[in-house]
């Protein structure tokens, strides 16, 4: 999968650049952003030997490093972080049922846009469309 160039240039988002780079914890760790727009992001876990749990299913750690990679890039596309970017400062995650299969999909919505914190809504689904998680997560907006 990749990203549109025209996604890219968002304000406060350098995907190209910083998340879907080598060397980034959620790149090294399988996650790529697929899709941003103003309160809006996608992205994918491809899910490989380093993100199975001693049950053979998908990690929660691996599912909250994508929801966490994908709502920072939903909380940055509005652009009221600046350059900086956003910072987590806390998060909720529900996991519903087990989570299997090649991928692992995340969509993120804002809840609440702020200027100094921003709330996003998300939700992972395996290849069949079925929700595996949710989540909550609060972002820091820094305008250093």
């Amino acid at each position: 999968m990749s990203l549109s160039s025209s996604n890219a240039d968002l304000p406060g988002v350098h995907l190209n650049s910083v998340v879907n780079a080598p060397h980034q914890f959620s790149y090294e760790s399988g996650v790529l952003v697929t899709r941003v727009e103003p309160g809006f992001a996608q992205g994918v876990l491809e899910v490989g030997p380093n993100s199975i749990n001693p049950h053979g299913k998908v990690h929660g750690g691996a599912l909250a490093t994508l929801a966490d990679t994908v709502g920072g890039c939903c909380a940055s596309s509005s652009g009221l972080a600046g350059k900086s970017g956003t910072v987590t400062s806390g998060s909720t995650m529900e996991f519903l049922r087990p989570a299997d299969g090649p991928r692992i999909f995340c969509t993120a919505t804002p809840k609440k846009m702020g200027y100094h914190l921003s709330v996003i809504q998300v939700e992972l689904t395996n290849v069949s469309g079925e929700t595996v998680a949710t989540g909550t997560f609060t972002f820091f907006m820094s305008h250093s």
